[in-house]
């Protein structure tokens, strides 16, 4: 029923257009005689009413594959909205009525003093159509300048409010890399409340986990899906909000690089544990959130000369060096602790060296030392 409706209005637009470009034709070509016949004016009512019937039929018969090809269009653009993100749809928008009203504007000013009609009516179209493309295309390609505009004017207003009220501190977002959502320690720091939200997770870093989730490497698989439970476990069982960004900078091949570029769009701080990452960060001035640096800067701390008791479990590089481990990981060098591989001794601390890779506590026996003094 509703094809037959859509089918009969296509129809009656040909019986319209090809009536209406007809009589144009024949006022603005000035024809007069048409196959030998004088054009009076019920033979051209006659003539025009004929065409408008010829392309009416021709419309009808056109209708199916139109209705196709609109059908099309229809599912192509509603999957597109489908994979834009709501603010880039919104701000589209704004875009087109801003772009329309302009071209409304142009249309009543100097279109208006075209002479002759038709020309003005396809320059009106041209301009409406020209103006709306124009208006969507600066507002989603020019979202960040905008967002920025919007910003500026907000912060000018809050500066203008501070002067009569407290201080507000604006909290900045983390956006979380792939290596520390498989890390899992962010979820514990998380639950401790040292780290300030919003967690902003980017689509591509998710499909990053979904590819090592699916990967045929056991080891890979199981860290994918290690990746994704830590997720959900900070969206689901902590007080902390977490952001889905959807925009995906396809311009860029590499996740670090879309990382970074996303941090100075939102202008968030990027939270990693890997090393590279957090350098080539440092050298394009993006803030970072380095866990390792964090495990290292909550140890505990150890001073030369303060005695502990340490299993000594293996040997060291160095002939007759031992090695004691503490429980958050710190390697003990034990000086001539060879010999005491398996035993747990008291040591005295000599000094402790501070790496890239971590930290490192130098010891002898404190029966050695007692000898020695």
């Amino acid at each position: 029923m509703l094809k037959k409706i859509i089918a009969s209005v296509i129809t009656l637009i040909g019986v319209v257009l090809g009536s209406e470009v007809t009589y144009l034709l024949i006022k603005y070509l000035n024809i007069k005689v048409m196959f030998g016949y004088q054009l009076t004016n019920i033979n051209k009512f006659i003539f025009i009413g004929l065409i408008g019937l010829i392309t009416g039929i021709i419309f009808y018969f056109l209708s199916p594959w139109i209705i196709n090809r609109g059908k099309q269009s229809t599912y192509q653009v509603e999957k597109t909205l489908q994979k834009l993100p709501t603010h880039q749809i919104i701000l589209g928008s704004v875009g087109l009525i801003v772009g329309l009203i302009i071209a409304n504007l142009i249309n009543n000013g100097p279109i208006k003093l075209i002479p002759i009609p038709w020309i003005g009516m396809v320059f009106s179209i041209t301009v409406y159509i020209l103006l709306g493309y124009l208006g969507v295309s600066i507002a989603t390609k020019k979202r960040d300048d905008l967002v920025n505009i919007f910003s500026l004017m907000k912060k000018i207003g809050v500066k203008d409010k501070e002067k009569t009220s407290k201080q507000e501190y604006k909290v900045q977002p983390k956006v979380l890399d792939t290596s520390v959502i498989i890390d899992g320690r962010i979820a514990d720091i998380v639950k401790t409340g040292f780290v300030e939200g919003p967690l902003i997770i980017p689509t591509f870093v998710l499909e990053e986990l979904r590819h090592i989730a699916d990967s045929s490497d056991s080891l890979k698989r199981n860290r994918g899906r290690r990746g994704l439970d830590i997720l959900n476990k900070i969206q689901k069982d902590m007080n902390m909000r977490v952001e889905i960004f959807e925009k995906d900078f396809e311009e860029l091949s590499e996740v670090d690089t879309k990382l970074l570029k996303l941090a100075q769009v939102v202008g968030g701080i990027v939270v990693t544990n890997d090393y590279n990452l957090n350098k080539v960060a440092e050298f394009q001035g993006v803030p970072v959130l380095n866990i390792n640096e964090l495990a290292n800067a909550v140890k505990p701390v150890v001073l030369p000369g303060e005695e502990m008791t340490v299993l000594v479990i293996r040997d060291g590089k160095e002939n007759g060096q031992g090695l004691a481990y503490l429980d958050d990981g710190t390697m003990i060098v034990v000086d001539g602790g060879k010999r005491y591989i398996g035993d747990t001794i008291n040591v005295i601390v000599t000094s402790v060296l501070q790496t890239a890779a971590g930290r490192m506590i130098f010891v002898k026996p404190k029966s050695a030392v007692d000898k020695v003094s």
